[in-house]
């Protein structure tokens, strides 16, 4: 439970550093970014809110009274924006690689946030995905040898379909890695200065 507030806190934070949200505009967001892999109500969502104002990592702004104009029930809105301390709290928690950053639960916001996060903790995070996913596949392979001439065609077929996505998520991995690593290449190499018997023109 808490690896799942710990990864919604993320969201929110690397999301509010972008720029500050309103919270029907931060589930929004949230949605618009990690819809694919999940989806956050406003049951999760405020509950995280006020945990994170409670500890000062943002700040929110704005009156819940209604103004004197407003029609019934209309409230203001809230605008929320990152603290100091509230990117401090990021840039560390962006910063770690441990082995719940490639779980299941975490590696999608975890990714999501890539372009926050420093080369070598992505290669890390990369690497320790694809490790726990090739531990998966030897699993599934010899769970499926033990038990292929058990199985119906349709509970054959639903394992293979299994299978190749762990496979294609590992292919996509290797090259995500190779691209990280060339970068970090290209970026490490000293600039052609243009030396002699280069064959370089001034």
């Amino acid at each position: 439970m808490r690896s799942r507030s710990t990864v919604l806190e993320i969201a929110i934070l690397g999301l509010l550093k972008e720029s500050p949200l309103h919270g029907y505009e931060l589930r929004k967001r949230l949605n618009l970014l990690l819809g694919m892999f999940r989806a956050f109500s406003y049951g999760t969502l405020y509950p995280a809110l006020k945990s994170l104002e409670k500890r000062e990592l943002i700040s929110a702004q704005g009156s819940q009274e209604a103004p004197s104009h407003a029609l019934s029930g209309k409230r203001a809105r809230i605008v929320y924006h990152i603290t100091e301390q509230g990117i401090d709290h990021l840039t560390q928690s962006l910063a770690t690689a441990g082995p719940s950053a490639w779980d299941d639960d975490n590696f999608d916001v975890r990714f999501a946030f890539f372009g926050q996060t420093d080369a070598d903790t992505r290669i890390r995070i990369l690497e320790g995905r694809r490790s726990r996913l090739n531990e998966r596949l030897e699993t599934v392979r010899e769970t499926n040898s033990r038990t292929r001439g058990r199985l119906d065609e349709y509970t054959l077929e639903l394992q293979r379909y299994g299978l190749e996505q762990v496979e294609r998520e590992v292919r996509w991995l290797d090259g995500l890695i190779n691209n990280e690593r060339n970068r970090n290449q290209r970026q490490a190499a000293p600039p052609d200065s243009g030396t002699p018997g280069t064959g370089s023109d001034v």
